[in-house]
């Protein structure tokens, strides 16, 4: 993430949307039970909040800095350094895993492709992969990007995308931000 990107990310207004907008709108109706993974909490905003609903949780960032933050900021969470697209644990580890606003951070498709895989592993039986992403419209979303990676999950063939990794049930919302929910079969 470049330096503006970093700064916003750990400011007091992203903080507000997280609590009070994006995170409700991504576990509305989901039940996320005992063991949650979050993928790419950056410096633990979104970690912070989901400790609150999370009995047990578990955070993976790529960014040493970031990862230290998370883990300095939400000493409750279990904060692992590592790449999201090639996970670390064992097969059916997690009853949820949740990703917010991190996919677009992906170099491409294709790695987006195999973290959805990575995911669908490290699930449970009948466990939730839920999360949201940026569309990537407005200036505001290409200057706070300006020199990082954007690579943007169209809408239409998230849910394709989904069911080919192996999840079920995808339910995709499009509107100022793409929410979606998919379980791995029980």
């Amino acid at each position: 993430m470049n330096r503006f990107h970093r700064y916003y990310c750990a400011s007091p207004r992203w903080a507000r949307l997280v609590q009070t907008a994006l995170v409700p709108a991504v576990l509305e109706g989901t039940e996320l039970d005992r063991r949650v993974l979050e993928l790419g909490p950056g410096p633990g905003l979104t970690t912070e909040v989901l400790a609150g609903v999370a009995s047990e949780l578990t955070a993976i960032e790529i960014d040493p800095t970031l990862a230290r933050a998370t883990r300095n900021r939400v000493p409750a969470a279990h904060v692992v350094q590592g790449d999201a697209t090639r996970l670390p644990f064992a097969d059916a580890t997690f009853s949820a895993v949740v990703c917010l606003t991190m996919l677009h951070h992906l170099p491409g498709p294709e790695l987006q492709d195999r973290l959805f895989a990575e995911v669908h592993r490290v699930l449970g039986p009948g466990g939730v992969f839920c999360g949201s992403d940026s569309p990537g419209r407005g200036l505001r979303f290409r200057l706070i990007h300006l020199g990082d990676n954007k690579t943007v999950v169209d809408p239409a063939t998230l849910g394709a995308r989904l069911h080919t990794a192996g999840f079920e049930q995808a339910r995709i919302r499009a509107g100022s931000r793409i929410v979606f929910h998919a379980h791995r079969p029980r």
